[in-house]
């Protein structure tokens, strides 16, 4: 069961969760979920929107140049320290995070990209926007997390660019 809910008044919520962790889910040839920190919500073109980073290297990005739809997860009391495990460390090339995480997965309303009942408040999107970040564009102070002597398998820090992701807000609830 869903219920469905007004973005507006969820926006605190939305933006003290992302520094701690929520999931980005995508779905291809099959679900992937990765935690990630980084993330806003606003409005561009008249949308509400939903901005994500995810590096180039990364599986997720192939999900969602193959299926530009995604949907965040954000949990209402605290993290999951296994499925922030899990889903922050793994590779959803090698692992199956439904299984390795335990994941109830809620099938979607309007995106194809289901929803983490662990984590309820669910936001479906559609990328309306993508952008491959540029490493010269970027301030120095923020250089750090892209070392150029790390490795880009790494999951951690690596030497990757982002790819910005701009995705239109299809819809909103939490599941009950």
């Amino acid at each position: 069961m869903k219920k469905k809910i007004d973005i507006s008044e969820y926006g605190n919520q939305i933006i003290q969760a992302i520094p701690k962790g929520v999931l980005l889910n995508s779905k291809d040839q099959k679900f992937n979920a990765m935690i990630i920190g980084w993330g806003g919500i606003g409005t561009n073109w008249g949308l509400p929107v939903f901005t994500i980073y995810v590096r180039e290297g990364r599986f997720t990005r192939q999900q969602l140049d193959q299926n530009p739809a995604f949907t965040i997860s954000i949990p209402m009391e605290g993290v999951h320290p296994e499925i922030a495990r899990v889903c922050g460390t793994m590779s959803g090339r090698q692992v199956d995070k439904v299984s390795e995480a335990g994941l109830t997965l809620e099938a979607p309303e309007m995106n194809g990209v289901p929803g983490v009942k662990e984590y309820p408040l669910t936001l479906e999107c559609r990328v309306i926007y993508r952008q491959e970040q540029k490493l010269d564009l970027y301030a120095d102070k923020v250089m750090n997390y892209y070392p150029q002597d790390v490795d880009s398998e790494n999951t951690g820090a690596n030497k990757d660019p982002h790819v910005m992701y701009i995705g239109e807000i299809v819809d909103a609830y939490i599941i009950e």
